[in-house]
C-alpha cells in the first residue's frame, strides 16, 4: 500500500464532503459563501456558482478516490483516510458557516 493513496482518500473525503452544502443551496436557488465570494469564505455567491462549486468538487473528490491507486470500500485504512477528511470539513464548515447562519449560537431548551 502507498501512503500517498491515503493522502489522496483523504483529500477526496474532504472535496466530497465539500461538495454537499454548495450543491444543495445552490440547487435550492440560495446563495451562500464560496471561495469566489467577496470577502472569499464570507460573501455569499449565487445559487449558480455555487452548483457549478459543488459539482467541481464532487468531481475532485471522485478522481482523487477513484482513480488514484485501488480504493477498496472494505478496507479500513482507505475508508479512515476518506472518512477523517469528510469529518474534520465538515467540522470545520460547521463552526465557520454557523457564523454567519446562527449554528455556533447554543441552544436552551
Amino acid at each position: 500500500m502507498n501512503w500517498l493513496w491515503l493522502v489522496s482518500y483523504f483529500f477526496g473525503g474532504v472535496f466530497a464532503a465539500n461538495a454537499i452544502p454548495h450543491f444543495v443551496a445552490g440547487t435550492m436557488g440560495r446563495p451562500f459563501q464560496s471561495p469566489f465570494a467577496k470577502p472569499p469564505g464570507q460573501g455569499l455567491s449565487s445559487a449558480t456558482v455555487n452548483v457549478v462549486w459543488g459539482f467541481f468538487s464532487a468531481v475532485v473528490g471522485y478522481l482523487l478516490v477513484a482513480r488514484v491507486g485501488t480504493f477498496h470500500p472494505r478496507a479500513t485504512s482507505h475508508i479512515l483516510a476518506f472518512g477523517l477528511g469528510a469529518l474534520l470539513i465538515s467540522i470545520f464548515s460547521a463552526r465557520h458557516f454557523g457564523q454567519f447562519h446562527g449554528g455556533n449560537t447554543p441552544t436552551r431548551p
